[in-house]
């Protein structure tokens, strides 16, 4: 009788971002728009073309008066930090957009809380814009 050889089965490491080296920052733009009936947090890559996340304020709370509040867009970028974590990015350019056209170029209520709890995920904060549409 033969010795069968067991093969035993090799963890792979699975890293679903791009190959960074160690310290080095790998930047997403986060596009932050924030009217005054929602606020949508969604990051891309830095072209802008590949969505790593999406989430909004109406994600995260259930009652429709608080999609927009300040304690929606906090819960929603928490949890894209923390998606962003997961998928390698550590740094985020800030994309900030109201509404716009003729309507009000004040952010909402929900963009202020947004950046700050996305800093203080641990996420580093590269440069901020405000690209709201004059018309």
């Amino acid at each position: 009788m033969s010795r069968r050889k067991v093969r035993e089965p090799k963890e792979e490491n699975t890293n679903l971002g791009p190959a960074v080296r160690e310290g080095e920052h790998v930047f997403g733009v986060a596009h932050i728009f924030a009217s005054f009936n929602d606020t949508f947090i969604h990051v891309t890559d830095l072209s802008g073309r590949e969505t790593m996340v999406r989430i909004t304020g109406g994600m995260k709370v259930k009652a429709d008066r608080d999609e927009s509040s300040p304690y929606a867009a906090m819960l929603a970028a928490q949890d894209v930090s923390q998606r962003c974590k997961e998928l390698g990015i550590t740094a985020l350019h800030i994309k900030l957009r109201a509404t716009g056209g003729n309507k009000t170029k004040t952010p909402g209520p929900g963009a202020q809380s947004a950046l700050r709890a996305l800093a203080r995920s641990g996420m580093k904060i590269g440069r901020i814009g405000c690209y709201s549409h004059s018309h």
